[in-house]
């Protein structure tokens, strides 16, 4: 007990040296939408420390029967996908204000969020599935990947998912198309001022408001890759960077330098903070329904910094709606701080699927097919590309 208390103390040292080490500015830290004075240092711990924190692992069964053991080297961007996937199911089962106490008993859908992710085969969004999925979208087995193809990974396998029963939305050419998502979600509804009714047309001058059709809403995911410039961000881009994460909705972002991926989770003045993946643990192994050893995989220790010029442009912007409302909400959020307030957007909001795009097709579920031969050949062609993340709008 002493050994474990001991450890405890560490730990909150090591949190107290980030505080100190915080901008002397008088700007708030934002993390997930959630706002804190640098006066309320307990509840900003907390919160971090709240967050699945997913890193490299080493000695699970090897994917796919043949391939590798360990993703160390290779599976940075894998782990961030979980991280951003992770913060939405607990913002669905637990809600956005649930924090973990390592002390306290966790309820049962926190293990169970933790069992979809634990580093087994049959893990819905095990490393496992993720890499042989993205075998689908061109990438090798221990290939590194960008985060647009990692969003593309989550929206396939999200589609086995039935326990969770979410929806996840990629959008193309930084452009978010509010029909489309009602197909996704197989929605029916009527929105705002802002949106349309869905399914169906008017007829004879009928007025669609005058005929309610029934909801079916499934909790949403919303990952909007961008590239925010060429080599390096656009610094007209940065403010309305950070706005995304003061918006309630806001589940992180996917990004970082030239083949080390991060998930960023808020900022304070011009630094982002961020979860770093890079670190090998043992896998975990945990029997199927019970609870697992969850220590490792809630990051506890000083949560990493950058300055967000220092950011690759290819990102991924990450949001959650559990609800009709909280789309809504995210609707307008992003009209008034994103799209009118800025000369150049980072991306686009629009009503109907252009009509220069191919059809919008809801996504089924894929047949996955994996051998040995989709296994990258050695670590040393890990990083021959020259492209660190993928160019968007191709």
């Amino acid at each position: 007990m002493e050994a474990v208390l001991a450890k405890y103390e560490n730990q909150i040292n090591l949190f107290s040296e980030f505080l100190e080490d915080l901008p002397d500015v008088d700007e708030p830290v934002w993390i997930l939408g959630a706002c804190y004075d640098l006066k309320e240092k307990s509840e900003l711990l907390s919160d971090v420390r709240s967050r699945l924190w997913f890193t490299y692992r080493k000695k699970f069964s090897p994917i796919g029967g043949t391939g590798p053991s360990s993703d160390a080297g290779w599976g940075c961007m894998l782990r961030c996908g979980q991280m951003i996937l992770a913060q939405a199911l607990v913002c669905r089962h637990l809600g956005r204000d649930w924090r973990w106490d390592p002390e306290k008993r966790q309820p049962k859908e926190y293990h169970r969020i933790l069992h979809c992710f634990l580093d087994k085969k049959d893990s819905c969004y095990s490393i496992h599935q993720m890499a042989q999925m993205g075998v689908g979208e061109g990438k090798s087995v221990g290939e590194w990947y960008g985060p647009n193809t990692v969003a593309q990974v989550l929206k396939k396998l999200a589609l086995f998912d039935d326990w969770n029963t979410m929806a996840v939305y990629v959008s193309m050419d930084n452009t978010v198309v509010i029909e489309d998502i009602s197909k996704c979600l197989f929605l029916i509804s009527h929105f705002k001022s802002h949106l349309f009714i869905y399914g169906k047309e008017p007829v004879n001058g009928e007025k669609t408001s005058s005929s309610p059709l029934p909801l079916d809403w499934r909790p949403l995911l919303l990952v909007i890759p961008l590239r925010m410039g060429i080599n390096s961000i656009n610094p007209v881009y940065i403010q309305a960077f950070k706005e995304c994460f003061k918006m309630p909705q806001s589940c992180g972002v996917l990004g970082g330098k030239p083949n080390l991926a991060y998930y960023f989770i808020g900022f304070i003045d011009d630094e982002l903070i961020y979860l770093d993946p890079h670190t090998t643990q043992q896998a975990v192994d945990t029997e199927s329904g019970s609870a697992v050893d969850d220590q490792s995989y809630h990051c506890q220790r000083t949560p990493h910094r950058m300055k967000i010029t220092s950011l690759d442009p290819s990102v991924a912007l990450g949001f959650f709606c559990k609800s009709e409302e909280d789309f809504d909400s995210w609707c307008d959020l992003v009209q008034q701080e994103l799209l009118k307030k800025r000369n150049l957007r980072m991306f686009e909001l629009v009503e109907k699927h252009p009509s220069h795009w191919p059809p919008f097709v809801p996504p089924t579920k894929p047949e996955v097919q994996t051998t040995g031969a989709e296994f990258i050949e050695s670590p040393d062609k890990l990083f021959e590309s020259e492209e660190e993340f993928e160019i968007l709008n191709v």
